[in-house]
């Protein structure tokens, strides 16, 4: 059973969600060029226009298409900048869980953006989606996804132990690879009941189909 997600853009107070286009390669190149990206992802370093061409382009349009989740770009609604990504990811429609991850850009940090954007996600996927799970998966050391998750509600169900590779620069200036553990966290739709009246205090959300 598989399905695929509509091509939407999802709005907050402060937020735009929505899908990339090429416009977003000089922007997206640059927010995944920062450190905290290249240590906690997998993305290719140095992070190239190239790279981001190819993502935006072909590789999240994929994404979508064959059912495996969805990208969305998120702007700050007020000056239209790039604050970050999130993406919905290893979907299984049968069971109707999905994996959220999600990079902020350097300058957008400390604003509660990663929040924000994760929690109009979710309600997204549990409301208009029906799904019934929404999974988590953050590196021990990254404090700051962490914190988010437990900011939207999201429950601690474990460690996987030595499950992801993190990067750290080691004292020549060169990264190298480095064997952390995994924290599992979870997101039911009940779990939301909380949250949802914070999100409904500032403001709620709204998604438009058809998004172009």
């Amino acid at each position: 059973m598989t399905g695929t997600f509509p091509n939407v853009s999802i709005s907050t107070e402060r937020l735009v969600l929505r899908p990339f286009d090429e416009s977003d390669v000089d922007a997206f190149a640059e927010m995944m060029n920062d450190e905290l990206v290249t240590a906690w992802t997998s993305v290719p370093q140095p992070y190239t226009e190239a790279d981001a061409r190819a993502w935006i382009t072909e590789l999240a349009p994929a994404e979508r298409a064959e059912g495996r989740g969805i990208v969305f770009a998120v702007d700050e609604f007020l000056t239209q900048r790039l604050v970050g990504i999130v993406h919905l990811r290893n979907t299984d429609w049968r069971v109707r869980s999905t994996e959220i991850a999600y990079v902020i850009a350097p300058w957008a940090r400390g604003e509660g953006y990663a929040s924000e954007a994760a929690l109009a996600t979710a309600h997204w996927v549990f409301h208009d989606q029906k799904f019934e799970r929404l999974e988590l998966r953050t590196a021990a050391d990254n404090t700051a996804s962490q914190q988010v998750a437990q900011k939207i509600g999201c429950i601690s169900e474990g460690v996987l132990r030595g499950a992801w590779i993190a990067r750290a620069r080691g004292e020549n200036g060169e990264w190298t690879d480095v064997r952390t553990d995994l924290i599992v966290w979870s997101l039911l739709p009940e779990d939301l009941d909380g949250v949802s009246e914070e999100l409904a205090d500032s403001g709620g959300f709204t998604s438009f189909s058809n998004w172009s």
